[in-house]
């Protein structure tokens, strides 16, 4: 049974990491997210992962706390996919949705861009790693 939680551990708060993946990660546009992502080791979980909305294109934090919000709960019920992914090639990542859309978009849509966000991740990493002979 598949488990929709969010924990703690899941999240990425250290600062260290959150340098190394904006740094040197690799990252992708899909609208309405810029999405980065990083291979990672020694984390207590398989992915974790950072949500973050500009404060300069909303202004209010209201609107701000609604997006993420709604970017977490598409996440918390697609992110399976990319668990199974993760301890499949048996790898730990690190990943980061920016909003970068100009308004506030509706859950069905934000929903539905994770999903696609989700799965390309998952050809970008096995892209990158075919492409490194790693």
């Amino acid at each position: 049974m598949v488990r929709y939680t969010f924990k703690k551990e899941e999240r990425l708060c250290n600062k260290r990491l959150l340098t190394d993946l904006f740094q040197s990660g690799s990252s992708f546009i899909l609208y309405p997210y810029r999405v980065s992502l990083l291979e990672s080791g020694n984390l207590p979980s398989a992915v974790q992962v950072v949500i973050s909305v500009p404060k300069r294109r909303f202004k209010k934090a209201v609107d701000r706390n609604l997006l993420k919000r709604r970017i977490r709960e598409a996440y918390r019920l697609q992110k399976h996919a990319l668990y199974t992914f993760a301890l499949d090639k048996n790898v730990q990542l690190l990943v980061a949705f920016q909003y970068i859309g100009k308004e506030i978009a509706d859950y069905q849509t934000i929903h539905k861009r994770m999903g696609i966000a989700l799965t390309r991740i998952q050809h970008e990493y096995n892209t990158y790693h075919m492409a490194t002979g790693d």
